[in-house]
């Protein structure tokens, strides 16, 4: 099954916890010190591998060499790339739909991960791009009147993250960034007739809603289900044959998974997928990052002495017991968090292997393995840059730059 994809929402149980581990929209968490089995994770999900073909392939027809998280595994499973390739070399349009739910006043690096790769995608194919901002979703999941958490509250938090969002270089000439609070009166036919084509049964087997949970819990998938459908992008489309492709990490799948069983119920045609792996928190990788957690977050406002102080402080170590163990063993690449962020963000291919031959197993310094404090010294050199690059494109972006991408206006591709 995991060679074919399967897009059914019935008689399905994605969200309890299979094989020691659970992946759904709201929980990540693995038993295994290693983290997820992402193996196990697209037979559950059916979805398909990125093979090095497909690499290939996209690589000779836009005549530029692969993202490093392609070539490294890190977007690793899909739903009908290939299709879009195929659009691409037929010379017709398709669209990207990326999104963020605004939790907090930050980002933090686990959530550049997306926006940065989908970048590089506009970037690469040079086709507009939607991104849905959902104040209403993190309303639904942790609004609480009581303690004043208020639905304004994840308004602000999303024109917050908003700025992050346009500080990753996009192109507003073929980027619309919107918020479902403002958006809904356009999107609502689109919602409804998704809403009028899933059961609860199929909600609850994708999702694990509980008879506590809210309505609106119930309702939300087919407003993160409607963006993938040109139909829900009237001034930007009149093709309501346009494909759409969707890069997320593998939790979000569940959604479209439902989505593209619905798809040609109403006549619309399936969105594309690309699931990209979790970005492991800093006390290891059982988890995903959560930006509610300081001490297991790196946060894109962090200072360069405060990325230092996690890093060396928080980051879960792969090393030995002790120094001759280390010298002697090297560490375990698999666990060692220093090594899984430097995989994420090094670029240097070549930098990268040197750490992996020097800091684990293997003949290379052989006796006289590096230690785990160079590995963090390595990491924090890394990261200090990229997150000033950050705070310097943020400190740019004013409340008209906001305005401007998230107005409803025709695009430019």
């Amino acid at each position: 099954r995991g060679d074919m994809a399967t897009d059914s929402a019935d008689n399905v149980d994605l969200a309890s916890k299979q094989d020691g581990q659970v992946v759904t929209p709201w929980e990540v968490e693995a038993d295994a010190d290693e983290g997820i089995d992402y193996e196990k994770l697209i037979v559950r999900f059916g979805s398909q591998r990125i093979s090095p073909e497909l690499i290939e392939r996209m690589e000779k027809l836009t005549g530029k060499k692969a993202h490093p998280w392609l070539r490294r595994g890190i977007f690793f499973s899909h739903r009908d790339f290939e299709k879009i390739l195929d659009l691409y070399e037929a010379k017709k349009p398709f669209y990207l739909y990326t999104g963020r739910g605004p939790s907090s006043d930050a980002l933090h690096m686990g959530h550049l991960i997306p926006f940065m790769f989908t970048k590089w995608l506009q970037d690469t194919f040079s086709v507009p791009l939607v991104i849905q901002i959902t104040d209403d979703e993190k309303y639904l999941w942790k609004g609480d009147l009581e303690k004043g958490i208020t639905l304004e509250k994840f308004y602000h938090l999303g024109r917050e993250n908003t700025r992050d969002i346009i500080a990753c270089g996009f192109d507003v000439n073929k980027t619309f960034i919107f918020s479902n609070l403002e958006y809904m009166g356009t999107m609502y036919p689109t919602v409804v007739k998704i809403q009028k084509a899933i059961t609860y049964n199929q909600a609850k087997g994708c999702f694990g809603f509980v008879m506590e949970d809210s309505i609106g819990k119930s309702a939300f998938p087919a407003t993160q289900a409607a963006p993938s459908f040109p139909a829900c992008f009237p001034h930007l489309f009149s093709d309501q044959e346009t494909q759409c492709l969707i890069p997320c990490a593998i939790d979000q799948d569940p959604y479209f998974r439902m989505t593209r069983d619905l798809a040609p119920r109403i006549g619309w045609k399936k969105p594309a997928l690309m699931h990209s792996k979790f970005f492991p928190a800093l006390t290891g990788s059982k988890t995903k990052m959560s930006a509610s957690d300081a001490t297991t977050t790196i946060y894109v406002s962090d200072t360069p002495d405060e990325i230092k102080t996690k890093v060396n402080k928080y980051a879960f170590s792969g090393g030995q017991f002790d120094q001759e163990q280390q010298k002697a063993l090297g560490a375990d690449l698999e666990v060692d968090v220093a090594y899984q962020w430097m995989f994420f963000f090094c670029d240097d291919d070549e930098k990268l292997k040197k750490l992996a031959d020097e800091y684990g197993p293997g003949p290379v310094r052989a006796g006289n393995k590096m230690m785990t404090g160079e590995a963090k010294k390595l990491l924090i050199e890394t990261l200090q840059p990229i997150i000033a690059r950050h705070q310097t494109a943020r400190a740019a972006v004013t409340d008209d730059m906001v305005d401007a991408f998230m107005a409803v206006r025709k695009l430019n591709w």
